[in-house]
């Protein structure tokens, strides 16, 4: 949805020590993407972005975070993709920010899947509004749902008190949607937080997670808010820590 922009360094990893600890004239390429899973019997969303005619954030100096040049409105990406908002089956919520859930409203058939604190804090109510129940393990992780075949739902709490990830297997690689776990790659890399906006404690606890199964498991690392994201998923890049 867009494209071309930045976020400097104490945005992408100041989430513990503090912003003043790093150098905000260093900068990591930012974008605006959300995923869609074909499984060839269900459409299936991991999150929606803005709401149709959502303008671009203005560019500013100085600032922290420009995400980028307008590409296309959500709905119209979605129809370039090749399908119609009748098709969607499941639309799986990382959290409740709007770029991840301002176009809920254009999916009649869908039923949305979010965790029960963020769907209170969104007032999300309805028979299409499941609520997760993490009842199982998977991997490491202690708490998840499978909603397809392959396809797990996953308590990752911090950047929300509801914070999800989903984890996809397919040919032996697991695709890692993980909303806001971190801003851009490089932070993952280099082990450091993104700006919290919920939880710090449990957002380390959630990265620490994250990492360790990205060693013990051949990862396609799927973010929001970086061209890494598209650019993993086009080349299936396993993540290397």
């Amino acid at each position: 949805m867009f494209d071309g922009g930045f976020m400097n360094q104490p945005f992408a990893f100041g989430g513990e020590e503090g912003k003043d600890k790093f150098d905000e004239q260093i900068i990591y390429r930012s974008s605006l993407q959300n995923f869609l899973i074909d499984t060839g019997s269900e459409v299936i969303l991991v999150d929606t972005g803005f709401n149709t005619g959502m303008a671009a954030p203005a560019k500013k100096l100085g600032a922290p975070l420009y995400m980028g040049e307008k590409v296309a409105d959500y709905m119209e990406a979605f129809a370039a993709a090749g399908y119609k908002p009748e098709q969607v089956t499941k639309i799986l919520i990382t959290h409740k920010h709007p770029d991840h859930t301002a176009a809920l409203q254009y999916f009649p058939n869908a039923k949305v899947y979010i965790s029960p604190e963020d769907a209170d804090a969104m007032k999300l109510e309805g028979d299409n509004i499941v609520r997760a129940q993490y009842g199982e393990p998977y991997k490491n992780f202690p708490n998840a749902q499978q909603v397809a075949d392959g396809i797990w739902f996953i308590e990752a709490k911090g950047h929300t008190f509801g914070n999800s990830i989903i984890i996809a297997e397919n040919d032996g690689l697991y695709y890692v949607f993980h909303g806001d776990v971190t801003y851009c790659d490089a932070a993952l890399k280099a082990n450091k937080l993104s700006i919290v906006f919920e939880d710090k404690g449990a957002a380390r606890q959630t990265l620490d997670r994250v990492r360790e199964f990205i060693k013990d498991n051949p990862t396609v690392y799927l973010s929001t808010h970086c061209p890494e994201g598209y650019e993993n998923l086009e080349m299936k890049r396993v993540m290397k820590l």
